[in-house]
């Protein structure tokens, strides 16, 4: 017996196949990787959705500019126009209505004109006021300078005045000086003319600007304000060849009679005169040469205001009135006529030679009725 046959059996072991294991990465789904070109288009959307919102960024504040800009040019040409116009019209326009009555305003003119010279020194500090865009600046210059040759000439004017209308030693001098400074208005005219305009018109054309009006400006009224003759004539002064004074032995003037509306004689003073018109109304002017001497181109004047203001003002000559004589003219006013109180003043003229002028005018209260 062999050693194996004395003791127990031997124990059967049996052994199970094992499972073939799976690769680590069968547990769970692989995750997909990105397609490239799918990931480049994504980026490419994304960088072209930001340059187009930053080229739309650009655009709104360069369009905000842009308007902006725009918005200072029409402004400015705004305020010039106002300017002008109100130099041209409130200032040149009284002024040359003043002048042209001068003898008649001798007494107030140059108060008058010292007072419009006030008024245009005020448009040249409006004008220094305003908010010029770089492009206008040229045009602000030359406006300033338009500006300053008006106040300037006018404030020559007013000081010359007084010795152009007393018949002092140096009358011819100051109405030569007087034609001098009507120059400075056309000068102011023409650099108006050939420089504000077209450089405002340049710096709006620059930004393709359209249907913009620029503002014309005329402050001289007529070239023949440069004539020593026309100044000394309207100041009363008969023009010599030499541009001085003259007027024959004895005594000169007029003296008004009276002042007519329709049947209506007006009063004087401190009367009331109530007229009815319709549109207009036509003022018969009677008025007597209480001097020596035949007088040529006797200038009778009427002027109605109200509120301060000057509505209607008109001039007619005569060609010449008689010594010791009366005369009469008609004077129709076409504009119409104001319903509150206004006050007509008529007067004739101052002529060579002519000292007593008190009785030369008169002024009327008169309410026109419809």
């Amino acid at each position: 017996m062999s050693f194996f046959d004395e003791g127990d059996p031997p124990t059967r072991v049996t052994s199970r196949p094992a499972r073939p294991r799976r690769p680590a990465t069968a547990s769970r789904p692989a995750a997909r990787r990105p397609d490239r070109q799918r990931v480049r288009v994504r980026q490419a959307i994304l960088l072209g959705g930001l340059v187009l919102l930053l080229i739309l960024v650009i655009v709104g504040i360069s369009s905000c500019v842009s308007s902006r800009k725009d918005r200072a040019l029409k402004d400015y040409n705004r305020d010039v126009t106002a300017v002008i116009s109100d130099s041209d019209a409130q200032v040149g326009k009284q002024f040359f209505q003043l002048m042209a009555n001068g003898a008649s305003e001798a007494d107030q003119l140059q108060v008058q004109v010292s007072q419009l010279r006030q008024a245009a020194d005020d448009d040249v500090k409006r004008a220094s006021g305003f908010s010029v865009p770089d492009q206008m600046k040229p045009a602000q210059d030359n406006l300033l300078l338009v500006l300053n040759l008006r106040a300037e000439a006018l404030e020559k004017i007013a000081g010359q005045l007084p010795a152009a209308l007393g018949g002092r030693a140096k009358q011819e001098d100051a109405i030569k000086g007087i034609a001098g400074e009507m120059q400075e208005f056309l000068s102011s005219d023409v650099i108006y003319k050939v420089r504000v305009v077209p450089l405002i018109k340049e710096a709006l054309n620059a930004e393709g600007i359209t249907g913009q009006t620029i503002s014309d400006s005329q402050f001289l009224d007529d070239i023949a304000w440069l004539s020593p003759a026309l100044v000394g004539e309207r100041l009363g002064q008969e023009a010599t060849a030499s541009g001085g004074t003259t007027a024959a032995p004895g005594l000169h003037g007029h003296g008004l009679l009276s002042t007519a509306v329709g049947d209506v004689t007006l009063q004087p003073g401190g009367v009331t005169n109530r007229v009815t018109v319709s549109n207009g109304a036509t003022f018969a002017i009677k008025f007597a040469n209480q001097g020596d001497n035949d007088e040529r181109n006797v200038k009778v004047t009427i002027r109605i205001a109200s509120g301060g203001k000057t509505i209607a003002s008109q001039t007619k000559t005569i060609a010449q009135t008689k010594a010791k004589t009366e005369a009469a003219v008609d004077i129709p006013i076409t504009q119409a006529l104001p319903a509150d109180a206004a006050i007509v003043d008529v007067s004739i003229n101052k002529v060579p030679g002519e000292e007593k002028v008190d009785n030369n005018k008169s002024s009327y209260t008169v309410i026109f009725q419809r």
